[in-house]
């Protein structure tokens, strides 16, 4: 061992890092998530059920807002939308759209454990724009 110091053999560092182990954990996580991905069922929300109440409307624009407080964009007939969007978006596309269908009604579908507050927060936004025909999804109680 001697010999070999006096020879000059310093052991070096090593400065470089073997990356091969991370990417092997990266690869195993996204196949997880692939897998469990399809998995995951979508933000459905719960209406309040009610002893009577009428049939949605066909062609309406649909604000949801789902048990966490996140809020969808859906229209159903000619549009055929469905996206995510924050309040600002929610209140700028039915008045646009509105204003080239006037009859067109606004519907809020809020999840039952939601709190009252956002609901009636998303329906004062809709008020100061002057959004009209603005209606509250129930579903109706089971008999």
């Amino acid at each position: 061992m001697n010999a070999e110091r006096s020879r000059g053999g310093r052991r070096r560092m090593m400065n470089d890092i073997n990356v091969v182990p991370y990417i092997d954990v990266m690869l195993v996580l996204l196949v997880i998530f692939m897998v469990t991905a399809p998995l995951v069922t979508p933000g459905q929300i719960e209406l309040p059920s009610v002893a009577k109440s009428s049939a949605a409307p066909a062609a309406a624009i649909e604000i949801i807002i789902s048990a966490d407080g996140g809020l969808r964009l859906r229209e159903r007939g000619a549009a055929q939308l469905d996206k995510p969007a924050d309040r600002a978006e929610a209140v700028r596309y039915a008045k646009a759209r509105q204003a080239q269908a006037p009859e067109t009604p606004v519907v809020i579908s809020a999840d039952k454990n939601i709190k009252y507050e956002v609901v009636l927060g998303v329906m004062d936004e809709l008020q100061k724009a002057e959004v009209r025909r603005v209606g509250l999804s129930v579903k109706p109680a089971p008999k």
